[in-house]
């Protein structure tokens, strides 16, 4: 009977420390994926830049090529941001913070840190921004058309 409530007091403790495991192998694994991407994805940008020196192109050919160039970088940004987030999440791991939101102090759900592991709000405190964020743009929209109707009059 004692070894039982050991063994349940044990899987109880170790629980979060394996949970915790597995989130920090799905963080590392997103990392070495993306850092290998980023660094393809530079490495064929650096070859097209030399392959395609905009000799011999017209505008139209130049321009497409800089459009590409353009999303490209935009693409490798984007990457070195969700780079710099699974960072954040790591040390936060060490830190013993991860999985608390920023906002409340709860805990993020376990699904949502398994589809988004370097999440910082739980699913509450996110939507309750997001929706800041949309009432904010959306009062900025207004408040210049209204200066557009000043300058009008």
């Amino acid at each position: 009977m004692a070894r039982t409530a050991k063994r349940q007091a044990a899987t109880i403790i170790d629980s979060p420390r394996s949970r915790y495991a597995e989130l920090r192998q799905i963080l590392e694994d997103r990392r070495r994926d993306i850092v290998r991407e980023v660094q393809g994805r530079i490495r064929g940008v650096r070859a097209e830049g030399s392959e395609k020196a905009h000799e011999g192109m017209d505008q139209g050919e130049t321009s497409e090529v800089d459009i590409q160039e353009d999303i490209e970088f935009a693409l490798i940004q984007m990457k070195a941001e969700t780079l710099n987030k699974i960072n954040e999440a790591l040390s936060r791991l060490e830190e013993g913070t991860y999985g608390n939101c920023f906002e409340c102090g709860e805990d993020i759900a376990e699904p949502r840190l398994r589809a988004l592991p370097f999440a910082v709000r739980c699913k509450d405190c996110e939507e309750a921004r997001e929706n800041a964020q949309k009432r904010e743009r959306l009062a900025q929209r207004r408040g210049s058309s209204n200066l557009f109707y000043e300058f009008q009059g």
